[in-house]
């Protein structure tokens, strides 16, 4: 079916997310955290893939007794969050998660996973990550933070970060005060404040309404960008069998 201008109506996309786990988590048990308490109106906007993290868990997990095992873990870390092990394979591994399971339209994280989120547009900006893959346009952030480590933040947190972000910040979560350090580093973040702790919270009437409008903006946009493409094609198309109907004398039909 036609739709106005001749254009062809398409279905709304929805938004592909790479969703990265918690510390000692699992890609399934980060879709029973977001798929039982998120709402349905935000559910329907996404399409949401939950991998595992590349290492099995080196100690003991935090949710153990309220979610099965088997547990993962992106990287690891010393107790002042300050040096990393295993920080370029885990990059690697998302990077060929991205390859085989896209194009995907961004990340949502958790805990380990949000700071992950959270770093890679500023890396993949800079060519450090992400380099095999279409640029992240999107990131969401849940309990998210900075790495601790400068000689990774100094390239992971460029200012400015043209990315659109929106993060969820616990009133009792003990990654509060650097989750909204973090915000400086986006331009023009969405926030979403709930009070719990570090956890995946439920929506309050202000919050889902604030993310319904973030992400309906992206898939306008998205549509937009889509329907100029295929206006770009159509105005190529011609100019090519214009050009072809000249060389050949064959005069064009009007």
């Amino acid at each position: 079916m036609g739709s106005e201008g001749g254009m062809i109506a398409q279905p709304q996309k929805k938004l592909r997310l790479l969703c990265l786990h918690g510390f000692r988590t699992s890609g399934e048990i980060m879709k029973k955290q977001i798929t039982q308490k998120w709402a349905p109106q935000v559910l329907e906007k996404l399409d949401l893939i939950f991998p595992d993290g590349p290492f099995a868990s080196r100690g003991r997990s935090e949710v153990e007794g309220i979610f099965d095992p088997p547990y993962y873990e992106w990287f690891q870390f010393n107790k002042e969050f300050s040096e990393y092990e295993n920080m370029e394979e885990c990059l690697a591994y998302i990077e060929e998660l991205m390859i085989k399971n896209g194009p995907f339209d961004g990340l949502m994280g958790f805990s380990q996973g949000a700071i992950l989120s959270a770093a890679l547009p500023g890396l993949q900006s800079k060519g450090l990550a992400l380099t095999k893959v279409p640029k992240i346009k999107v990131v969401v952030i849940i309990s998210g933070a900075k790495f601790r480590s400068q000689s990774l933040a100094q390239h992971a947190y460029p200012s400015p970060i043209h990315c659109s972000s929106i993060h969820f910040l616990g009133d009792q979560d003990f990654l509060k005060n650097p989750g909204i350090e973090l915000l400086s580093s986006y331009v023009d973040p969405v926030v979403i404040h709930h009070p719990r702790g570090h956890t995946v919270p439920r929506f309050d009437e202000n919050g889902l309404n604030k993310t319904l409008r973030f992400l309906q903006t992206l898939l306008e946009d998205a549509a937009e960008d889509k329907q100029e493409g295929y206006r770009t094609l159509l105005e190529d198309i011609e100019e090519d069998t214009q050009e072809a109907y000249l060389k050949s004398g064959i005069p064009a039909a009007s």
